[in-house]
């Protein structure tokens, strides 16, 4: 038997397959849902890593409150070598106390990293930062001669009482002209608002009587401005506000912070039993 073949007319040739440009259109389609794909899970990574942080610091608050009504005093920084544990280990005059590192060990916080400090979703350490000298409020009298360490000593806190207010730490919307002016003699100033360089005050002065913070993505990759730098160079000023790019006034800021208002630890170790 004989079988004819037959050609395939060129018009169904060119149906059975894509042209060249109709698979670089369709690769140009894949890549852009891929790449809208990967951003859209990149910034629900950011954000896990920012609702994470954002909860150990409320954890990191209620720990040292929980450690102050347990000891009657705050604890101490730890230092970059004191593997996680307050420096000095039981309190009294702190090594640092205004540019050290949460006392993870101390007050049982975790995630730790491998030398014990206490760290945030990127794995940058936890600062923390405590007064150590307190004066009378701004329209009070009874805090007339207040012994130092005030906060972080037991005997000291309690002799002192709740007529007085710390002294060594305030909190800015940004870097300002001044820094921390004598201290432990007078609190530390955003400068006056209005003048050229200066900042608007967060809080008010002997209000915050520890702070913690993260140093936020920014601080593994080595970036960040001068708002960041004002948080880290162990003076009384820190700054907060909502995070901005590398482009606005103060360059990139993308730390994360918690504080305790003095009236807040008093009240809870009142409840506790630890004051007056």
């Amino acid at each position: 038997m004989i079988v004819s073949c037959h050609s395939v007319p060129e018009g169904r040739r060119r149906d059975a397959g894509f042209t060249l440009t109709e698979l670089a259109v369709v690769l140009l389609i894949v890549g852009l849902l891929l790449s809208s794909l990967m951003y859209t899970l990149s910034a629900q990574s950011e954000a896990r890593n920012i609702g994470e942080t954002q909860r150990r610091l409320e954890d990191a608050r209620e720990l040292l409150i929980g450690f102050a009504i347990a000891n009657g005093r705050l604890p101490c920084p730890a230092s970059a070598t004191s593997n996680g544990d307050e420096s000095p280990s039981g309190g009294g005059p702190c090594t640092n106390h205004l540019n050290g590192f949460l006392p993870a060990i101390a007050i049982g916080f975790k995630p730790v990293d491998s030398s014990g400090h206490a760290i945030d979703a990127w794995g940058n350490r936890l600062r923390y930062a405590v007064a150590q000298h307190a004066t009378n409020p701004p329209t009070g009298t009874s805090c007339s001669s207040p012994v130092t360490p005030a906060f972080t000593n037991p005997a000291n806190l309690k002799a002192n009482g709740i007529g007085c207010v710390p002294l060594n730490m305030v909190a800015c919307d940004a870097t300002q002209n001044t820094s921390d002016p004598a201290p432990g003699v007078n609190p530390p100033t955003c400068g006056t608002w209005g003048a050229s360089g200066d900042a608007r005050p967060v809080t008010n002065q002997r209000t915050v009587v520890a702070l913690v913070f993260s140093t936020g993505k920014n601080a593994a990759i080595g970036s960040g401005g001068a708002d960041e730098a004002e948080n880290l160079d162990g003076d009384g000023v820190f700054v907060w506000h909502e995070p901005r790019p590398s482009s606005a006034a103060g360059g990139e800021y993308d730390d994360h912070m918690v504080w305790i208002p003095v009236g807040l630890l008093f009240n809870r170790m009142i409840a506790g039993g630890l004051l007056p």
